[in-house]
């Protein structure tokens, strides 16, 4: 069992929801900083250990300032996110950009910048070749293919639209060689949300085997390998977290067996990490407006999918709790809703929760909080404008128990921003 925990009591949320109002995500600092410096001891093992944090998961400056103040990098998929990285003071080869179908725009970004460019196809060298040429360090993205299972996130990596297959790994590295690249590295990234430290240690074995068998192919010698990401946090109560010592000790042993016989140690290991990082320490904040009682029992919130699409998309589970009631009695089941115009904007689907006070039962004041677990990753960033929704905003509990808000809710003027009604007067 994993206990859910809220930082703030309902006294404390009431105060901030007058300065704040809901909905918002809140991030706990001192609870991400102390999951990295666990993380990294964990991997200390590991001499020149590096998590590339994806950015795609929570992609704040504030929050990547933060990481990097940590000895955290940045895992970059587009244009955007190089220069979120760059904002937040991230540097150089601490960048890693990992995108696909790669407009020649994010590679001269990249290149220009130093970051390490992750090739997602054999086709991309020539391309990145002949647009923003290329770097001395390069790596490429491998795609097993039925060697390895996926899982429901991600998919098979067989059906996958990522990397290259291994024939491809090693005619591309025999190529990047040939023209004269001098630093290589390898990647993979084959799950998303798994909890599995076997999974895990195989994927390392993975690239080990595969680290030695470019060597002995075509006489490249990697300089780091990136485990890739995918790294699960326990969403339900009744799962158990990563235990990072026996995770590090599991890949350790497969590096010794593997990397030191073929001569390849010191091999650089480095992960991209991004949900396990910030994921438990964030939560969507929002209040009950409604209740609706028909073939089933709702409660409306002020949020909505467009705030938090994972439970629509995956049918994902995230934990549920109202502050001022985490000991009253599970008396009610509930689907948790949004306002959206498509019927699968639920948070939760027949959920044993309290009893929930809303806006409407009080004449209108404030309702109950309803608080969303486990939404400090992919959370925010899913976020969209479907329906003319405005996004919520994030604000960050201080280590030292300051609040201050890292972005402001979207306005009615930012949905119309990029709208060019200039000429609407005289359309016809």
């Amino acid at each position: 069992m994993n206990r859910k925990y809220f930082p703030l009591a309902r006294i404390d949320l009431e105060k901030l929801a007058r300065q704040y109002p809901t909905p918002f995500y809140l991030y706990d600092e001192k609870g991400i900083i102390e999951n990295v410096r666990r993380i990294k001891a964990a991997y200390s093992i590991f001499p020149g250990y590096l998590n590339h944090f994806a950015v795609k998961a929570l992609p704040n400056p504030f929050i990547l300032k933060m990481l990097a103040s940590e000895g955290l990098g940045a895992d970059c998929a587009s244009f955007s996110e190089l220069l979120l990285a760059e904002m937040a003071g991230i540097k150089g080869e601490d960048i890693m950009l990992s995108s696909n179908e790669t407009p020649a725009k994010e590679y001269e970004t990249a290149k220009k910048i130093g970051a390490v460019i992750n090739l997602d196809d054999i086709t991309h060298i020539e391309f990145l070749e002949k647009t923003a040429g290329l770097p001395e360090l390069i790596s490429l993205r491998y795609n097993p293919g039925p060697l390895k299972q996926g899982n429901a996130i991600i998919g098979k990596p067989q059906e996958a639209k990522y990397g290259l297959t291994r024939e491809q790994i090693i005619r591309g590295f025999s190529l990047l060689k040939e023209k004269g690249a001098g630093r290589f590295a390898l990647h993979t990234m084959v799950a998303s949300n798994e909890l599995s430290i076997p999974y895990h240690i195989e994927t390392a074995r993975m690239l080990f085997e595969l680290a030695v068998e470019v060597l002995n192919k075509t006489g490249v010698r990697l300089e780091f390998v990136n485990l890739g990401g995918g790294m699960g946090i326990p969403y339900r109560p009744e799962q158990e977290a990563v235990d990072y010592q026996v995770l590090t000790e599991g890949i350790q042993i497969a590096y010794n067996e593997i990397i030191k016989p073929a001569g390849l140690d010191p091999l650089g290991i480095r992960t991209e990490w991004g949900r396990i990082i910030t994921g438990p320490y964030g939560w969507l904040v929002s209040r009950a407006v409604h209740k609706k009682e028909i073939y089933r029992n709702y409660i409306g919130l002020d949020s909505c999918m467009a705030d938090m699409m994972r439970p629509a998309l995956y049918s994902a589970y995230h934990h549920i709790t109202i502050p001022g009631k985490e000991a009253a009695p599970l008396s009610e089941t509930y689907d948790i809703v949004g306002s959206l115009c498509e019927n699968n904007d639920k948070f939760a689907v027949q959920r044993q929760l309290p009893k929930i006070d809303t806006a409407a039962d009080n004449g209108g004041a404030g309702g109950d909080f309803v608080v969303i677990h486990d939404a400090g990753a992919h959370g925010r960033a899913m976020g969209f404008n479907y329906n003319g929704k405005l996004r919520c905003g994030e604000l960050l509990l201080r280590q030292d128990g300051s609040i201050v808000q890292i972005r402001r809710p979207e306005t009615v003027d930012d949905y119309f921003a990029t709208l060019d009604i200039s000429g609407l007067k005289n359309f016809k």
